[in-house]
């Protein structure tokens, strides 16, 4: 009989809605952004692509505006974001589950695309780097989700296979980049998207925020990840 290598196996977190309560600015930030360059985007469309990768959402929004236009919007939406900084909180529960999570012997990542100035600013807000394992920013990849690859770029860090890891998000794009890395997602519905689309996206199972799912951690798809370490 083989030996066990020892493996921590990951948990891997979205920040933006899922960790800090950010979702909301950002769909503000893009709704100047749009109306100071005269492009009547409704508001409900940018809400529904949040978590999306940035360059996507400004192509589809934008109608495939030229670049130095689609350019400008990122640079914008950057600036309007910012301005709100003072208004990021960590959402419920947010800083515990990170917590309860280390103490369980996972590692805590922080599988985001934010941008490296825009991830700087959630990091402080949510002032929990003492937790964390490892972390991704937009530099890491060339397209975000729904593509796969910043979960690919986690898991490598971590060190871990698909089958050790567990992706904690609130966004549809969030699940369908873990269905295509073949990852087991856990949807939040503190980014504003509903159980039931989460639920098709892929995720295995949904809660509220951060605060229910570290209440009922013990019997959720985390937990056995950490049983079934070796």
């Amino acid at each position: 009989m083989g030996k066990c290598t020892p493996v921590q196996p990951a948990v891997l977190f979205d920040v933006d809605g899922t960790l800090v309560d950010s979702n909301y600015l950002h769909v503000h930030a893009w709704r100047r952004a749009f109306a100071e360059l005269g492009l009547d985007v409704e508001t409900w469309r940018i809400h529904r692509s949040i978590g999306m990768d940035g360059s996507t959402l400004v192509r589809s929004l934008s109608g495939s505006a030229p670049a130095e236009t689609q350019k400008r919007l990122k640079e914008l939406h950057s600036r309007y974001y910012k301005e709100t900084g003072p208004l990021l909180r960590p959402l419920p529960g947010a800083r515990p589950l990170l917590q309860r999570v280390a103490d369980l012997g996972l590692q805590v990542v922080l599988a985001t695309s934010a941008p490296e100035d825009e991830l700087a600013l959630l990091r402080r807000v949510l002032d929990s780097d003492h937790l964390v394992a490892e972390v991704t920013s937009a530099a890491d990849v060339d397209t975000a989700k729904p593509q796969p690859d910043i979960i690919q770029v986690a898991l490598d860090r971590a060190g871990v296979t698909a089958g050790q890891a567990m992706f904690v998000g609130d966004a549809v794009w969030d699940a369908e980049a873990c269905a295509r890395a073949k990852v087991a997602s856990i949807g939040l519905l503190s980014g504003g998207v509903s159980r039931s689309e989460l639920e098709t996206a892929g995720a295995i199972t949904v809660f509220e925020n951060s605060a229910e799912l570290l209440a009922h951690l013990d019997e959720s798809p985390i937990a056995r990840l950490a049983i079934g370490k070796c």
